[in-house]
This record gives structure tokens, C-alpha cells and sequence, in this order.
């Protein structure tokens, strides 16, 4: 299965920004062997999808519900109508900042199958839980919550994990802790989905950068990465989609 580069813009972008998304758009065509998508705000939903042709365009969050009184919200009805083909959901952020639980992200997950769209489902431990011995734990339990159920789901969710003490920090864990952990999480998914959880995509989140993109790819169990501000400009995340083109050709 082709690695898979996820963008995710965060809360950053204006129209000008469709340029670097051009240009992402057009880098893809000659890395094909890699699967590349972005993930601007709202916003730029359409437009992107519009601008970029080849590349994924999704969402970064949505609400569970298909409508209603929810001032604010984008049910994942709305984001499939704007060209959306996928929503990121459980994202460290919106845990943290809007205090949102392993069953608030599985039903949005669920609302998002319902309507067409494919899920990255983000689970990832804070410093504390890492220094006290439970990140295993804390990312199983959150896998057990917060992943939509039935075999079906398997084909279209993918799993982030972002350690949330590594996100924008310029910290990342070593190799080696990545490794353990996906290894951890595939258990998991196996456990939850059977055999298919064998072939679900497991990304690395948590400060990758061009220079160190190479090295964190290969680690064990790594299908992709969830990149943050280095998504922003064309530049820069192509330093990464191209790092995942060379792992797979070398």
C-alpha cells in the first residue's frame, strides 16, 4: 500500500494559500507512488478541491449529527457536498481544547462513514502519561473508544498516532518508540477488526519536518504521516512526499 501524506493546515489560510496547493497538486503527478492529501480549513474546501486534482482533499473535523441547531458546526454531509473525501477526527486539539471524548470522536467517525467519507482517526498520549509508563494504554483505550465498529469501517479508516507532547514542539520520540508504539496499535487494530486491522494505515503526527521525514517513515508499522506546519508551503511538505517516494524506491 502506497504511504499516505496527509497536510493538515490547521487554522491557517486564505485564498492566497491555493497556490501552495497548486503546487502540491502538481508535484503529485510525478510522485505517484505516494498518496498525498490536504486538509485545509473550511473555508478553502471547495476552492482546493477545485484547484487540485490529484491530490485528497478532506476536512478537519465535523460534527456527528446530519443537521440542526448547531450554530457553527459542519456535519459531514456538508463537508462531502463541498468536495471533501475524508475528515480527520479526534484530533489532539480538539480533545484538548474542546473537551471532546473517545465517544464524541467515534460518533463523528460514524456520521462521517454514514455520509461517504473516509476517517483518519487521531489517538496519541500527553508527556505525563509517556513519562508515567501508560502511553500503551492510554492509546489502546482510546483506539477501543474512539474507533467507528464493524468490519466495514476497516476499508475507510486510517489511525494517526501523534504523541500530543511532540505536535509543534520540535520534539519527536525515537525511532524506536515510534516503532513500539505502532506495533502496539496494529495489535490493537487486528484485535478490533480482525484481519483487516492488518491492513489499515497507521500515520506518525508529531513534528515531522523534510529532514527528518526519511527516518521516521521507516519505522516499523509507519504507513504515512500527519503533517502539521510543515504542510503549509508547498516547499516543505514536499520535502516529506518526497522522502516517502524514496523510501519506496530504495
Amino acid at each position: 500500500m502506497r504511504p499516505y501524506i496527509v497536510g493538515n493546515w490547521k487554522m491557517h489560510g486564505t485564498r492566497a494559500m491555493l497556490s501552495e496547493a497548486r503546487a502540491i497538486d502538481r508535484a503529485a503527478e510525478r510522485l505517484m507512488k505516494v498518496e498525498v492529501a490536504l486538509a485545509p480549513p473550511y473555508t478553502l474546501l471547495h476552492a482546493t478541491r477545485k484547484e487540485a486534482a490529484l491530490i485528497g482533499v478532506g476536512a478537519q473535523d465535523c460534527h456527528a449529527a446530519e443537521g440542526g441547531a448547531h450554530t457553527g458546526d459542519i456535519s459531514a454531509a456538508m463537508l462531502k457536498d463541498s468536495g471533501a473525501g475524508f475528515v480527520i477526527v479526534g484530533h489532539s486539539e480538539r480533545r484538548a481544547d474542546h473537551a471532546e471524548s473517545d465517544a464524541d470522536v467515534r460518533a463523528k467517525a460514524e456520521a462521517a462513514l454514514a455520509a461517504g467519507l473516509a476517517v483518519i482517526v487521531c489517538v496519541g498520549e500527553t508527556e505525563a502519561q509517556r513519562d508515567s509508563g501508560k502511553a500503551e494504554a492510554v492509546v489502546a483505550r482510546q483506539l477501543d473508544g474512539s474507533l467507528p465498529q464493524g468490519e466495514a469501517a476497516a476499508a475507510k479508516v486510517t489511525v494517526a498516532y501523534e504523541p500530543v507532547w511532540a505536535i509543534g514542539t520540535g520534539r519527536t520520540p525515537t525511532v524506536e518508540d515510534i516503532g513500539t508504539m505502532h506495533r502496539s496499535i496494529r495489535e490493537r487494530l487486528k484485535a478490533i477488526y480482525g484481519e483487516d486491522g492488518a491492513a489499515l494505515r497507521i500515520l506518525y503526527g508529531g513534528s515531522v519536518k523534510p529532514d527528518n521525514a526519511g527516518e521516521l517513515l521507516a519505522a516499523d508499522e509507519v504507513g504515512g504521516a500527519l503533517v502539521g506546519g510543515a504542510s503549509l508551503t508547498a516547499e516543505s511538505f514536499l520535502g516529506i512526499v518526497a522522502a516517502a517516494h524514496e523510501a519506496i524506491e530504495a
